[in-house]
């Protein structure tokens, strides 16, 4: 059995991205490795085919308790898929659910939490959910924020966005890496040499630096144009310009405005105000 290693963040904020360089290094990619298998060593953990074992129903007509009950069963599972540390994949707050935890400690290796700008995140989760700005914005601020619950994911729990920092990045631990997206953005090869370093391994320069320019921004989004990406359920791209800072351009001063208010603490610590 092996045990689980998180991929944690807040939607658009370089999960995926994340993913992709793990793929390039960790499979020795010769060439840039394929989007839509991205599954081949990380996994999800709340693919509503994950819980059907537990209940048959359609996933749309479980409770959020019924998830929770179910949801140790399935990581239990996850673990079971492989012999090495499986990489799972989470948008979920690490708090707990109608008294379940939505992050299994027990079964917990290490973690790996990524944030960005909450005023970036904005501008890409507003063009991915194909919502304004303004209703993005009172979404992030939502401590009830949840997504899922349909036939295809089942319930998962955002809270805020600054709810869902904090209870991921309170408790520094050794078994915990938090990453800016920024800082990957500006120094790929020592943050991600971080990374692979946090995961027992010795970055490999060649390797490092080839996994680096297989995970560009073109390369995924030139991926995404010519074969789609399957992950992606909206009709509007998913990789965007890969930039910090369109928010800039991107938001009124007033909508930043009002990210900054209800943000400020998370911020400030993260060095964004």
């Amino acid at each position: 059995m092996g045990k689980l290693i998180w991929l944690a963040s807040y939607p658009k904020s370089g999960n995926t991205w994340l993913r992709t360089l793990l793929h390039n290094y960790l499979c020795a990619a010769a060439t840039p490795y394929d989007i839509n298998q991205l599954t081949d060593i990380t996994t999800g953990e709340s693919g509503a085919s994950l819980y059907r074992r537990y209940d048959p129903r359609p996933a749309s007509q479980y409770s959020i308790a019924e998830v929770q009950r179910m949801r140790p069963l399935v990581h239990a599972d996850l673990t079971r898929t492989r012999e090495a540390p499986v990489f799972v994949k989470t948008h979920n707050a690490s708090v707990i659910v109608a008294g379940v935890p939505l992050v299994t400690p027990q079964l917990t290796e290490k973690a790996i939490y990524i944030l960005r700008d909450p005023r970036d995140v904005a501008v890409s989760y507003s063009r991915h959910r194909g919502y304004s700005i303004d209703e993005t914005i009172d979404f992030m601020a939502d401590p009830d924020a949840a997504t899922g619950g349909d036939d295809d994911k089942v319930y998962e729990h955002l809270g805020s966005w600054s709810i869902h920092v904090h209870f991921w990045t309170r408790r520094p631990s050794p078994r915990l890496l938090v990453l800016r997206y920024e800082d990957l953005l500006a120094a790929p090869h020592e943050m991600f040499g971080g990374v692979v370093r946090f995961l027992g391994g010795v970055p490999e320069p060649e390797l490092l630096d080839r996994a680096i320019r297989f995970s560009a921004f073109e390369e995924l989004s030139g991926q995404e144009r010519h074969q789609g990406f399957l992950e992606n359920p909206s009709s509007k791209p998913f990789f965007g310009q890969g930039r910090a800072g369109v928010w800039q351009d991107a938001l009124k001063p007033s909508q930043a405005a009002r990210i900054e208010a209800a943000h400020a603490v998370e911020m400030q610590r993260f060095g964004y105000l």
